[in-house]
């Protein structure tokens, strides 16, 4: 006679906004049988680890952008400016010509030149190696405190610099996440970030996060996805739906 399988114990937040233990226990589970599946398909991601200095000005780069014009972007502030202090203290001008790769450069170059002067008056300097000791939460509230650093944003320079557990959610996986079922589909994007620390497992944040970009952007697309070819079809409920089939565990939450 098998062991009857522990209750799952929801967390405050996520019971305040209505989800319930069955809910959450379909959700893990699946977002486990999605994340192996994913793993199967495209494979471990491979990962280039940066400073975190250097990640929270990248990402920040990144934002309404493609990963070519981002890298253009960065690789050319890193040619001509020889440290993050020189960003800092340059014209706003040099900046932003610099940057354009990256479109929305007028909003970008100043918006990375004041967190780098924010950095500076509250740490003295341009090392955030201290947060790798802090509380993830702690670690969090401080990066969101600056303009334009957002939850994904900080996310991912916690959990690819920091190696914190936090689980950045873009707008891939935020497409993603609501077709397959993994989240109520009238939840925000800062709803979906809590959720997705809650029902992967942390040891898969890095793979999982990435995965889904992949199927986001090879299968999962906005328009047109193409379902024919998704490894994770049988585990969708958006292809449930479109087959005609029942929907599969997962429903939404209040």
């Amino acid at each position: 006679m098998s062991a009857p399988t522990p209750a799952v114990t929801v967390p405050p937040v996520l019971a305040r906004w209505g989800v319930t233990p069955e809910q959450l226990a379909a959700w893990r589970a699946k977002a486990l049988a999605v994340h192996r599946r994913l793993l199967a398909h495209y494979g471990t991601p491979r990962i280039q680890r940066r400073p975190p200095l250097d990640e929270l000005v990248l990402t920040i780069l990144s934002q309404n952008t493609n990963d070519r014009n981002r890298d253009r972007a960065y690789a050319a502030l890193r040619a001509r400016f020889p440290s993050w202090e020189a960003v800092r203290d340059a014209d706003s001008q040099a900046v932003i010509e610099t940057i354009r790769p990256a479109g929305l450069a007028n909003q970008k170059g100043p918006r990375i030149q004041a967190v780098l002067r924010a950095i500076t008056a509250q740490r003295g300097d341009l090392d955030l190696s201290f947060l790798a000791g802090w509380p993830v939460e702690e670690a969090r509230a401080w990066l969101m405190q600056f303009k334009g650093v957002g939850p994904k944003t900080a996310a991912i320079v916690l959990l690819f610099s920091l190696g914190k557990p936090a689980f950045p959610v873009d707008t891939h996986i935020y497409r993603v996440t609501g077709r397959l079922g993994l989240r109520p589909l009238h939840w925000s994007v800062e709803r979906t970030h809590v959720l997705m620390e809650h029902i992967f497992p942390p040891e898969t944040y890095e793979a999982a996060h990435l995965n889904l970009i992949y199927l986001g952007r090879d299968v999962c697309r906005p328009r047109k996805p193409r379902c024919a070819r998704c490894p994770v079809r049988s585990l969708c409920d958006a292809a449930a739906r479109m087959d005609g089939g029942a929907a599969s565990a997962g429903g939404g939450a209040a």
